[in-house]
């Protein structure tokens, strides 16, 4: 590192370290992180601990929202609906989509954070839409949503339409057509009353914690390496709508 002349750290040097230090603190703070279950907000808080995350229940039943222009970020998992996305997949969707058939074009310039970021972990981005349901899609039903265009689904991200947000997610893909699990871990502590469920719950123990960690953590790399003209772009946007 470059020294003074009495052979010392420049003050320059320490100060750009500082402030490069509080500069992702700020940008890391000014995101909202939604993680639907507490699995997936434990992975957040376990990768990001200052980050200001929010465990919002699934369809964000906890969550009591966001002033207008937010900067919001959904993390977690998803199920794939079409064969060519395997467990472990990153998902990190332009648009997203709802049952009754409004869709939402998530922030282009997150989305670009977020692929960056995933592509810098070596991990490929799939940016194809994404199916925000009521309820878990299992069976024919994932064949029947990939005929109409979308590539996995998850129960929150669709839910912020229409609310004035800047909105991304960053999902990694859980279950498959291939690797069916049953809509009855919506309610883990009925589903173990099952015997037939206990293989189900083996693999999740497995890999759920996992794959969650992998979206945290690209999430992570995006909101560190963020450009600092996003958030002057954002706090400027917010001061003039306060």
């Amino acid at each position: 590192m470059p020294g003074n002349k009495n052979g010392g750290i420049s003050w320059h040097i320490i100060t750009w370290l500082v402030a490069g230090a509080h500069h992702r603190f700020l940008v890391i703070r000014s995101v909202e992180i939604l993680a639907p279950t507490f699995l997936e907000y434990w992975a957040v808080r376990r990768t990001l601990p200052h980050a200001h995350a929010s465990w919002t229940g699934v369809r964000l039943t906890r969550w009591k929202g966001a002033c207008q222009g937010t900067t919001v970020i959904v993390c977690g998992l998803a199920g794939a609906l079409v064969p060519d996305l395997p467990p472990g997949t990153i998902l990190i969707p332009e648009r997203v989509g709802l049952t009754d058939g409004r869709i939402m074009q998530c922030d282009p310039t997150l989305v670009q954070v977020l692929v960056t970021a995933a592509h810098s972990l070596h991990f490929r981005a799939d940016t194809r839409p994404l199916l925000t349901s009521q309820s878990l899609i299992v069976g024919w039903d994932r064949h029947d949503w990939a005929q109409r265009g979308f590539v996995a689904a998850d129960m929150e991200t669709g839910l912020l339409v229409e609310r004035n947000l800047r909105v991304a997610t960053i999902r990694v893909v859980l279950d498959s057509p291939g690797q069916n699990i049953s809509p009855a871990w919506l309610h883990p502590a009925k589903a173990l009353l099952y015997p037939q469920r206990w293989q189900e719950l083996f693999w999740l123990c497995r890999v759920a914690p996992r794959y969650a960690l992998r979206a945290a953590r690209v999430l992570k790399t995006g909101l560190v390496t963020r450009p600092s003209s996003m958030f002057v772009e954002e706090r400027l946007m917010n001061e003039r709508s306060n």
